[in-house]
């Protein structure tokens, strides 16, 4: 297991997380205060309108609109119990189980998008590092990504011996998330007790404070990193704030009491990110070109329906033959590809076009060594092997928006293709767009706003075209640079 360090770089309007193994950053997170979404908070929620007509209600919980609850994220456990369905089979009217000024507990499940309020659900289940809490259920559940039937049944009499009985205290349901796999008795029971604790203090404030107040947040990604992000082969968790320190701190000795000595402040002069090189290295995930060190380089580009890793050999030359020159490149190319995939945070399809190799051994030595680097992945990634093509297909699953996508923005000149047209093919779309205009408006003169660079090729090595134009239209043509213009914009004016 690599030795890892974890670094958090704390701001009031944003937290950023660097995973660092074997003195390399492996993964980056950022967490934006104006960009936290409400899902998975829990609300005094007070039902201002039921709509037996959209079987629905909307319910305040202290936001600008009022959140939605539909029929169907009803549970008894709110309102007191209530048949699961009519004689007939149908629902129960949701103006039968809710009413207007009822309080209720509810949770987020999906953020308020344009004009729609947020979507409300009154089942409420509260995650935890390896568990997820059901508290008005008590069914033990299982993850179907986990191993085989047999090892998920064993699973299940493991939880239900640390859940223990309703009768003894032990209510409520969990489901296994897929990284309790592995887990010891010990982390389990650890993992039971917060999420108890986490409910009771709901409960708690249910009972004292006014609807719309926020009863349970789900966790900052500072608390976060406590939770989900240290493990047995974190040796140091340094945060440069002393209020954050102090916060974490606190948190850990409540809930996660094994990682509190593992906590360090700093207090260097130095910005964290800067002193560790992680500022470089955000700047780097960030492009298209990733150099090996061995000359050769991999090219990710991104899309809407997968992301594709290219490799090249470049400049590598120092093998004896031209296989082992490939074979080495491939192989140094896998490390780096399974790196940046976490370091990026892609996820879904991903394409990688390994230069192809003829012998079968290189292949497989290839594949294993993807396998290999991956297998350090948190996020759960499937390798197919080469194709006919010679591609390796995988996946990754998506837990939250890549790098590139929280960071950045389509460029406004090229509104994200990569390239934009050259100054010589501006010139003559402008050309052609005065005749156009000259066949239907007769103007005293024309006059051409556009970039420097497209003025300037008009002026000189285009001037011979546009003279020849101004000649046939039998009108002037003006020309006028703009230095706010990008490279394809022009404006032709009728004076």
């Amino acid at each position: 297991m690599p030795n890892q360090d974890i670094l958090i770089n704390w701001s009031p309007q944003e937290t950023r997380v660097a995973v660092v193994e074997n003195g390399a950053v492996q993964e980056l997170h950022i967490e934006r205060t104006l960009e936290r979404g409400l899902v998975g908070n829990v609300y005094l929620g007070k039902v201002v309108r039921v709509l037996p007509g959209m079987q629905s209600a909307f319910v305040d919980i202290g936001l600008e609109r009022a959140a939605f609850l539909h029929v169907a994220d009803l549970h008894g456990g709110n309102g007191g119990p209530r048949p699961d369905a009519r004689p007939e089979g149908l629902p129960v009217p949701i103006e039968r189980q809710v009413f207007e000024g009822q309080t209720l507990t509810v949770q987020v499940i999906k953020d308020a998008i344009g004009t729609k309020g947020a979507r409300l659900s009154t089942q409420v289940s509260i995650a935890g590092r390896m568990l997820v809490h059901l508290p008005h259920d008590n069914h033990i559940g299982i993850s179907q990504k986990i191993g085989s039937h047999e090892h998920r049944e064993q699973l299940r009499t493991r939880m239900q011996a640390l859940v223990g009985r309703p009768e003894d205290g032990g209510g409520g349901g969990f489901i296994l998330r897929t990284n309790a796999e592995e887990a010891s008795d010990t982390e389990l029971a650890d993992d039971i007790a917060y999420l108890r604790r986490a409910w009771t203090l709901v409960r708690e404030r249910a009972q004292t404070k006014p609807p719309g107040s926020l009863l349970h947040q789900d966790l900052s990604l500072a608390e976060r990193v406590l939770r989900d992000l240290a493990n047995e082969a974190t040796q140091t968790i340094r945060i440069d704030s002393r209020l954050q320190f102090d916060a974490l701190k606190a948190f850990g000795d409540t809930y996660m009491p094994g990682t509190v000595s593992k906590l360090d402040l700093y207090r260097g002069e130095r910005p964290i990110f800067d002193l560790f090189g992680i500022e470089e290295e955000l700047a780097r995930a960030l492009a298209r070109r990733v150099d090996l060190k061995s000359g050769g380089y991999l090219i990710i580009d991104q899309t809407e329906a997968l992301t594709t890793v290219d490799v090249n050999t470049g400049g590598f030359v120092g093998a004896r033959n031209f296989d082992d020159t490939i074979f080495k490149t491939n192989l140094e190319a896998a490390g780096a590809m399974a790196r940046q995939l976490r370091l990026r945070n892609l996820g879904g399809i991903i394409i990688a076009d390994f230069i192809d190799m003829t012998r079968e051994d290189h292949q497989q030595a290839v594949l294993a060594e993807l396998r290999k680097q991956l297998a350090r992945d948190r996020t759960r990634t499937t390798v197919s092997g080469f194709t006919q093509l010679g591609l390796v297909e995988m996946t990754r699953k998506r837990t939250r928006e890549s790098l590139a996508h929280m960071l950045c923005e389509p460029c406004p000149t090229c509104q994200g293709r990569g390239q934009v047209k050259t100054a010589r093919s501006v010139c003559y779309d402008i050309l052609r767009e005065i005749l156009r205009e000259a066949r239907q408006f007769s103007p005293k003169e024309f006059r051409v706003i556009a970039s420097a660079a497209v003025v300037e090729m008009l002026l000189d090595e285009e001037s011979v075209h546009i003279v020849g134009l101004s000649e046939f239209i039998g009108r002037p043509i003006s020309l006028s640079a703009e230095p706010t213009m990008n490279p394809e914009q022009y404006d032709i004016v009728l004076l």
